[in-house]
């Protein structure tokens, strides 16, 4: 017990010392090859990693100091200016081409190319940067999964510890991007999610250093982000834009960063819907601050600002339903909930409990009314509920999970409406069509192609 003791608490430090050698010496200009002698004693870079993390700063190697050393990372060291790297390297172009040389096992071709053009939309969005495909050649940012040492003199170290690294803008390595082929890649939230790390990688690889916000998608530990609807946190939003201005649509007028203003590129094949709704003779899609309307019997569809026919709501609506034969429908959006007749709101927002939903459910994903049982189910994370709109009660037996209870919708579930007996399923860029009585999914189509795209 005790040598066992002794030898854990040298593995320790060896992993500190490993650790604090790696992202808290500078090693000078990042296409130099050779690491630049440090003679940083290890309190002093102990004290600057607790620092940055917001640690108590000890210079001592503690629990909390250790664990943090043990979380899987960015392989970027943490240099003191947290936004920008010294110097200030930025591209000197506003187009910036960008191709994926080799790919990873754990992950089809399509899955990553969409992870990578997600995880470069996410700055697009905030700052005026176009980002285009090239299949050949050399590319300003090269993106490749690589095991181990692979000529950069930065070798990746195997499952978990390291798991990307990027190279500020400039010539030649500038740019480029690596991922550990080691790490088991995926889209969902097991393993590490590509988008996730490639957005993370690709800040680096525009300008940005690591932040010491946590809540900051450059911080430099691993959290799981979700793909679909990400928007940059507001500290990575400054600091693409101190690097790269903000966005202007036409000259001379300044967007506000982060809220694009009314006009919704709809035809973008990755395009998904935050909630789905019937409403009278309309079906309502719902998508940051825009919805269309589309007439069920005629295929034209308009597109409109949330703000502007239901200022209550402004933007972001997480689910809504209809009783169409009661003429009333419901929006919901975090912990609360509005009724509406036609498209006028009846009175205040009210709190969701009132549909009995337990005090840990704070926000609903999708709900549906089913018109033959009415009853209508909320999708919430993994889960559903059931309620009973002839009684007005939640029913006991519930929640139950959706992976059970609907074989064949894969993904979160981001939107549900009824249409002709069919249960339509939104999940990021698919729409799933569900037959009850079959049980089963029946068809897949894409999201967008319900607004006529």
């Amino acid at each position: 017990m005790h040598a066992h003791k002794k030898s854990s608490k040298w593995k320790d430090i060896h992993i500190a010392k490993e650790y604090l050698d790696k992202y808290y010496s500078n090693r000078g200009r990042w296409h130099v090859a050779e690491i630049i002698s440090d003679d940083t004693s290890m309190s002093r870079k102990i004290k600057k990693m607790q620092t940055f993390f917001g640690l108590q700063v000890t210079g001592k190697l503690d629990y909390s100091t250790i664990a943090v050393m043990k979380r899987p990372r960015c392989g970027l060291p943490d240099v003191a200016n947290y936004h920008l790297f010294p110097g200030e390297p930025k591209w000197k172009k506003s187009t910036l081409t960008y191709r994926i040389s080799k790919y990873t096992s754990s992950l089809s071709k399509q899955d990553v190319d969409r992870a990578v053009d997600m995880g470069l939309k996410a700055w697009s969005d905030a700052a005026p940067l176009n980002f285009v495909k090239a299949s050949h050649g050399e590319a300003d940012i090269m993106i490749s999964f690589e095991s181990g040492d692979h000529g950069d003199s930065y070798p990746f170290d195997g499952p978990r510890g390291t798991l990307a690294h990027a190279f500020a803008p400039g010539e030649g390595l500038g740019g480029d991007t690596h991922f550990d082929n080691a790490e088991r890649w995926t889209t969902g939230s097991n393993g590490f999610n590509l988008f996730t790390v490639a957005a993370h990688e690709f800040g680096h690889a525009l300008g940005l250093g690591h932040s010491s916000d946590p809540s900051a998608l450059m911080y430099p530990t691993y959290k799981y982000q979700h793909p679909y609807g990400f928007r940059l946190p507001k500290d990575d939003v400054k600091g693409i834009q101190a690097l790269y201005g903000t966005k202007t649509l036409e000259k001379g007028k300044p967007t506000i960063p982060q809220q694009p203003s009314f006009n919704p590129n709809y035809c973008d094949p990755n395009m998904s819907f935050d909630a789905v709704t019937g409403l009278g003779n309309e079906l309502l899609f719902f998508k940051d601050r825009s919805f269309w309307r589309r007439h069920t019997q005629v295929a034209s569809v308009r597109p409109s600002s949330i703000a502007s026919s239901f200022p209550q709501l402004m933007s972001n609506v997480d689910a809504a339903y209809e009783i169409s034969e009661k003429g009333t429908a419901y929006f919901f959006k975090g912990p609360h909930y509005w009724t509406t007749r036609g498209l006028q709101i009846q009175g205040p927002p009210r709190a969701i409990y009132d549909f009995g939903f337990p005090s840990n459910v704070q926000k609903i994903d999708a709900a549906v009314y089913l018109k033959n049982s009415r009853k209508t189910l909320f999708f919430v994370g993994e889960d559903y509920y059931s309620f009973d709109e002839a009684n007005r009660i939640m029913e006991s037996d519930y929640p139950k999970s959706i992976d059970d209870e609907f074989s064949g919708v894969e993904g979160k579930i981001d939107a549900a409406v009824e249409v002709n007996r069919f249960i339509y399923f939104f999940s990021g860029p698919k729409a799933y069509k569900y037959d009850t009585e079959k049980e089963d999914v029946v068809n897949v189509v894409k999201s967008s192609s319900w607004i006529g795209c």
